[in-house]
Formats: structure tokens, C-alpha cells, sequence
């Protein structure tokens, strides 16, 4: 379940709301191109501007039109523990396989504090939990022996990490017990994490080249290194290019593009601008991975 490539998947939404029929057309296409996972509701999900009940019912679409054919680790992490904890028991009764918990934002907790929010959750659910480490929006890093901590409790199995630091992801594949999963949190980093013990990533760019982005994964983990790379470089600027902006402006930007669903976005998250546009609309013209995009 924890490894390969699993995409975090944009919200598509239509006039305000949650955009179903779009979100379905979604989950078909990435089981048609081999994505070997879905998390819904993560941050390029826009979980954040998304009601409980929005949220709620996102995994509920997900769980249902995926129908057991891969694994869907629910995105239901919050800046509460209490609220926390409530999200993931939901999303355990909805049918999720696992679920992705973020560090908690705008608080700041310290290292105990870290410790104490994930085990409280763990003691409070079975879920499956995939720890996520990304400081550069939650202003909190988790470090390695945190993370190996919290890996003694059974039903923490593994963690998306993407703090982009090579030392880190060492310590911790070093630290952790055998089966614990290390999943990569950043595109571009993907293939150096696995030459250090990752299992897979939880992928942006995944949302608009699955196939080629789950190929790279595969590749490696079988042995073949070098189609990997080949992989890699191909998707290189693709991945750089999802972040010319905030996440996910500019992957739901790509996906608008290539017709996948409607770009619209929940503010705070707001149209890209013109310049980044027509730079964005130039990598998906060259990549070799995409079909052809046309113009404007």
C-alpha cells in the first residue's frame, strides 16, 4: 500500500463546489494510467478551504469510485488533534485504506509536542498512518529521531517527507524499523530518496503524468536505474514547473490546460499570473512525457 507512486489529488471544483462527475473522470484516469494510490484531500487537494463536510465527502467519492482497486489514503490532518482524530475515525467508516496526517500548522509545536499529537491519534484509531514532514508550510520540522519514535507504534506506517533534506531522509530510513515506509513529498527528489530506502512519492505532477511519473517508480524498484533516470530527466522540468507558483495553482492550472478539469481554485489560492502561465503552458508544450498541448 505504501509505496509506488501515489498522486495527492486535486479537488476539481465547478462554480464553487465540489465538481463530482470532474473528481470521478479523475480517479478513472488515474487507475487507466497506473497510479498505484490516491490521496484525497491533501494539500494539493485544497483540503484547507474545504468544509468537514466538503472533505468528507471528496474521500467518500474517491472510496467509492476507486471500488477497492487501489489503495485511497485519506487526507485528514489538521492543525487540532481533537479534530484530527474526529476526521480520521470518519474517514476509517467511509472505507479509506490509510490516512495522511500533516504536522500541525501555525502552532508550532515542539518536538514532544509532535510526539504526543500522532500518538494520540494513534491511540484513538486502527487507521493506517502516513506521517507528512513538510516545513516549508507548516513552519515545523519533524526530525528524524521524532520520526523514529513515533515509528515503534504499530499503526504508524510511514511517512511522507518532504523537508528536501538527503541527511534527513537517511536518518530516518536509518532510525526506523524495516517495514516502516519512507515516501518521497517532493517530485523532483523522487528518484534520489529511493536510491536512500524510499518505497515511493506522494506526487503533485502526478495529477497530470501518472503514467510516466508511476514508470519511474517502478523501474527503479525492479532494478532498472537507468530507464529510471531516463524517466526523471524527462519529467524534471515538469515537476520544477508545479512549483512556479503555490502549490496547487499551478498543477490545476496544467490540468485545466490539458482538459482534465476546470482550473478554479478557492481563494486564498488564486488564478496564475499571465508571465507564469505562458511559462507553465511552454514545459507542457516540450515535455516528452505529456501529449501535445496546443497554444494559448
Amino acid at each position: 500500500m505504501f509505496s509506488g507512486c501515489l498522486v495527492a489529488m486535486i479537488t476539481p471544483f465547478r462554480d464553487g463546489k465540489i465538481d463530482e462527475p470532474a473528481l470521478r473522470r479523475l480517479v478513472e484516469f488515474h487507475l487507466q494510467n497506473g497510479t498505484d494510490g490516491l490521496v484525497p484531500c491533501g494539500t494539493t487537494g485544497e483540503s484547507v478551504s474545504m468544509t468537514e463536510e466538503e472533505q468528507l465527502r471528496v474521500i467518500e467519492v474517491v472510496v467509492e469510485t476507486v471500488n477497492k482497486r487501489i489503495p485511497v489514503i485519506a487526507g485528514t490532518g489538521t492543525n487540532s488533534t481533537a479534530k484530527t482524530i474526529k476526521m480520521t475515525k470518519k474517514a476509517k467508516e467511509i472505507g479509506a485504506d490509510a490516512a495522511l496526517v500533516v504536522t500541525p500548522y501555525y502552532n508550532k509545536p515542539t518536538q514532544q509536542g509532535l510526539y504526543l499529537h500522532f500518538e494520540a491519534i494513534a491511540r484513538e484509531t486502527d487507521l493506517p498512518l502516513v506521517l507528512y514532514n513538510v516545513p516549508g508550510r507548516t513552519s515545523v520540522n519533524m526530525l528524524p529521531e521524532t520520526v523514529a519514535r513515533l515509528a515503534k507504534i504499530p499503526t504508524i506506517v510511514a511517512v511522507k517527507e518532504a523537508s528536501g533534506s538527503m541527511d534527513q531522509v537517511s536518518q530516518i530510513v536509518q532510525s526506523c524499523r524495516s517495514d516502516f515506509a519512507v515516501l518521497s513529498g517532493d517530485d523532483s527528489l523522487t528518484l534520489p530518496m529511493l536510491s536512500l530506502g524510499a518505497t515511493g512519492v506522494i506526487s503533485v505532477v502526478g495529477n497530470i503524468a501518472p503514467g510516466p511519473m508511476s514508470e519511474m517508480v517502478r523501474a527503479y524498484r525492479a532494478g532498472n536505474v537507468a530507464r529510471a533516470r531516463e524517466l526523471h530527466y524527462q519529467l524534471f522540468d515538469l515537476c520544477r514547473a508545479m512549483f512556479i507558483e503555490t502549490n496547487p495553482i499551478p498543477v490545476k492550472t496544467a490540468a485545466g490546460i490539458l482538459g482534465l478539469c476546470l482550473p478554479e481554485l478557492r481563494l486564498p489560492m488564486c488564478p496564475m499570473g499571465e508571465a507564469n502561465r505562458q511559462k507553465l503552458e511552454q514545459v507542457l508544450r516540450s515535455s516528452p512525457v505529456l501529449q501535445p498541448v496546443a497554444a494559448g
